[in-house]
């Protein structure tokens, strides 16, 4: 009879093996069964062949339904100690629920990386101005995923990026955030010895999951500029493009004769990554932390990225000089890393520091525990100080709650 009880409600089943958002799932599944929790994971979301066999890790798996009060009961029976909000729309849907019949339960955010600010950037990308933090300020989605936070015990923030920028709004504190990158194992001298060498690597990779709009604007911008820069002083070598869902726009882009070969979903990353002498992540806009760049680090293979896309990952004050931003710079490190060995070698060799420094699994879990002891052993007084967060639920509880029993009752079938 396990004493811990874990409610996770995700936006998605998690899929580890096709997006950087199930890995930090994987990852936290991990660490709850760890410490012995007895998880169940729920979701409105349809599973797909790609998702997490939540059964061979122990994990209880409950498929639940939007505006459906048969919830209540199920997490009034249930009496967790923990509910993981999957990203602020779970939190949006199910909050007021997990507040009304398990008040007692720790609730924790998990932004994954903050959805307001990639879409602010998508929206300040095609729009062709700047994203400053008042436009970001500005947009519906950053009201509603701020209140979610507010409204929440706990968040979990990615990237020291996102950290500063929220510690910089009115009235958000620490108390109320953690500091939680994707958690990597260390890395063994087998399997450092086991990375192919420069001389046996070829080609260039680039990786992401197609339903993720910022790789496939680096896809697009890839075949449109980038690649043909690269190949014109690298004719013999060829780009190949993994990801899961990629779209039928971006599967057409497959053209052999220049190189540009769209694979789609591959199962075994290690090979292909392994295989692969750069790793290319044109990002322009976005948020949170690259999973792409962390397994390239991983299997030792180099990356050229923009400053989107090493946020978080890097010392902000020491940026490698493979963060470029603008068609030329990119090509010509590219280019430069794919012909000199030693400057490859450099870059490799910063990989290993990085995971090693910034992503020990072991240091943040330990953050993590820390953070939820402290927080069950004072709760109420955690929440009293929360004097925005109290306002919000109050107001959601009052407007949502009565919304979502409308909804219910009008989809209830109706007798002839």
């Amino acid at each position: 009879m396990h004493s811990k009880k874990l409610l996770v409600i995700g936006y998605t089943w998690p899929e580890p093996k096709a997006t950087a958002a199930g890995k930090r799932m994987e990852q936290l599944l991990k660490f709850f069964l760890q410490f012995e929790y007895h998880i169940t994971f729920s979701s409105t979301a349809s599973a797909s062949d790609l998702s997490l066999d939540l059964k061979a890790l122990g994990i209880e798996r409950v498929p639940i339904q939007l505006n459906d009060s048969r919830f209540d009961g199920f997490i009034s029976e249930l009496k967790p100690h923990i509910v993981l909000f999957d990203r602020f729309l779970t939190e949006e849907q199910f909050g007021w629920r997990v507040a009304e019949y398990a008040p007692d339960a720790l609730r924790i955010l998990d932004t994954e990386d903050l959805h307001s600010l990639r879409h602010a950037r998508e929206k300040a990308f095609k729009a062709k101005v700047p994203c400053t933090k008042d436009f970001w300020l500005q947009t519906e989605y950053c009201k509603r995923e701020l209140a979610s936070i507010f409204r929440s015990d706990l968040s979990l923030i990615i990237s020291t990026y996102e950290m500063q920028l929220l510690l910089e709004t009115e009235g958000m504190t620490d108390s109320m955030l953690l500091y939680l990158p994707f958690m990597i194992a260390p890395l063994s001298e087998m399997e450092l010895q086991n990375w192919k060498p420069f001389e046996a690597r070829t080609d260039f990779i680039c990786i992401g999951n197609g339903k993720h709009a910022p790789n496939r604007d680096a896809v697009i911008w890839l075949k449109e500029t980038l690649w043909p820069l690269i190949r014109k002083q690298l004719p013999d070598t060829s780009l190949h493009i993994y990801g899961a869902y990629l779209p039928e726009h971006i599967q057409q882009f497959h053209t052999k004769k220049e190189g540009f070969l769209v694979h789609g979903w591959v199962e075994d990353l290690q090979t292909v990554m392994g295989s692969a002498k750069v790793n290319l992540a044109p990002l322009r806009f976005g948020a949170g932390l690259k999973g792409k760049l962390l397994d390239a680090m991983h299997h030792g293979t180099p990356s050229v990225t923009t400053a989107v896309g090493a946020e978080g990952i890097y010392d902000p004050l020491a940026l490698p000089e493979t963060v470029v931003e603008d068609a030329t710079a990119f090509s010509k490190m590219a280019v430069g890393l794919y012909r000199h060995q030693e400057h490859w070698h450099e870059a490799q060799v910063l990989g290993i520091h990085t995971l090693k420094t910034r992503f020990d699994r072991e240091v943040h879990r330990v953050s993590l525990q820390n953070r939820i002891q402290i927080l069950q052993s004072n709760l109420q007084s955690h929440r009293t100080q929360n004097v925005i967060g109290q306002l919000l639920l109050h107001q959601t509880l009052a407007a949502t709650k009565y919304m979502s029993k409308w909804i219910e009752e009008k989809n209830k079938p109706r007798p002839i």
